[in-house]
């Protein structure tokens, strides 16, 4: 049973989620998971799986879509809509201060120095994450428990593999390993139920040209409705259009602006604000954000209602579970592929080590504080110690 919150509170915790929720995809829907079902009590673990499944199966960025889906729980429209704004503006604030500060300065060195030590802590935060998610929703790590859920296991196990293989998250792999277990556990007894599954299937500040504004807002729509997965699908699309195709900006420009991304909290994809704020100032950014987060908003509050119904048959709730222990799999593939990127020497390895034994070992330890730690040891590295 859930316990009774307010919207003001709800808000409160995901404008805070948004200022200080480090580590990407992986690490803030784990951040929602502990804050919001384990500790707070708020939303129920159906409910939670519930909203992992939905945020997968729809295109856009995955913690932005479960942040959405937990505001409709209790409060509907109204609460999907203030939650997801409460997690996206104080990044989007952050990202464009980076970008004034990046377009005055001419490039930011400092911010590859950091990114040298954040980065790696970030590949700590996450494997923690993914360890407590996992625990959670498949089993726990004991013999008897992963004896009991084995189908479970195995399904993680393919969507972990997939994701590593691939480096993006496959939507037709977690529709099967819904189907595999649903027909497994609980298989669909009514007409009905069949048909309900289908349904689920300055600084330059005011420097900009309306009709690049227009193209920005077509392609950055295109890749809000489009792209499934986390920030780590997000990623090849944006560079597809935004070096490759439409020269807006440089490879190095484009790799500063993914730093950006992992040094400041919230989504992930809050990077395209930055990208969107040095092709057309403030304006720019406006337009990126809302074109990249509108899809994701509409295609997770319009069938959420349906969803939440549905979504106490027993087979659609088998389909849920085989698409959760899919999801965990891949989040837990999504942190390989990024540590394969990020731990790329002995520091960068010590710190990861070091930033998950710290959260693992001591549990009130925030992760904010890990962070900044992590940021003044990569400066110290490059600037210091010339590593």
């Amino acid at each position: 049973m859930s316990n009774e919150y307010t919207l003001g509170e709800l808000v409160t915790y995901f404008l805070k989620l948004g200022t200080t929720g480090f580590g990407g995809p992986v690490a803030l829907v784990g951040y929602m998971h502990r804050d919001l079902v384990e500790n707070k009590k708020w939303i129920s673990e159906d409910e939670y799986k519930e909203g992992l499944a939905l945020s997968q199966l729809a295109p856009g960025p995955l913690a932005a879509q479960l942040g959405i889906y937990l505001g409709f729980v209790h409060y509907g429209v109204l609460g999907a809509t203030l939650a997801g704004l409460a997690f996206v503006i104080p990044s989007f604030i952050m990202v464009v201060l980076i970008g004034m500060a990046y377009k005055m300065y001419g490039g930011i060195p400092w911010m590859q120095a950091l990114f040298y030590g954040v980065s790696a802590s970030v590949i700590g935060i996450m494997t923690v994450s993914s360890y407590k998610l996992t625990s959670k929703s498949i089993s726990k790590f004991e013999s008897a428990e992963i004896k009991k859920n084995y189908l479970l296991w195995i399904l993680f196990l393919i969507g972990a593999i997939v994701t590593v293989i691939t480096e993006s998250e496959e939507i037709l792999v977690f529709l099967g390993t819904g189907l595999l277990y649903m027909f497994f556990k609980a298989p669909p007894k009514t007409k009905r139920s069949a048909n309900s599954l289908v349904i689920l299937l300055s600084t330059g500040f005011w420097d900009y040209e309306i009709g690049t504004l227009g193209k920005m807002g077509l392609f950055f729509t295109k890749a809000g409705a489009f792209v499934f997965g986390s920030g780590l699908a997000i990623v090849p699309f944006l560079h597809g259009g935004v070096v490759k195709e439409n020269h807006w900006l440089t490879e190095q420009q484009f790799l500063d602006a993914v730093a950006v991304a992992m040094i400041t909290p919230g989504p992930v994809v809050i990077t395209v604000s930055f990208i969107g704020y040095l092709i057309g100032g403030f304006p720019g950014a406006c337009v990126a954000a809302v074109a990249i987060f509108l899809p994701c908003y509409l295609l997770t509050v319009i069938p959420a209602p349906y969803f939440k119904k549905i979504s106490k048959n027993q087979s659609i709730k088998a389909f849920v579970d085989g698409i959760t222990a899919a999801v965990v799999g891949a989040l837990v593939g999504a942190v390989i592929v990024i540590a394969l990127r990020s731990i790329i020497d002995v520091p960068t390895a010590a710190i990861a080590i070091l930033s998950a034994a710290a959260l693992f070992y001591f549990k009130k330890l925030q992760e904010p504080y890990i962070i900044a730690i992590a940021a003044v040891i990569g400066l110290l590295l490059k600037f210091v110690f010339r590593v």
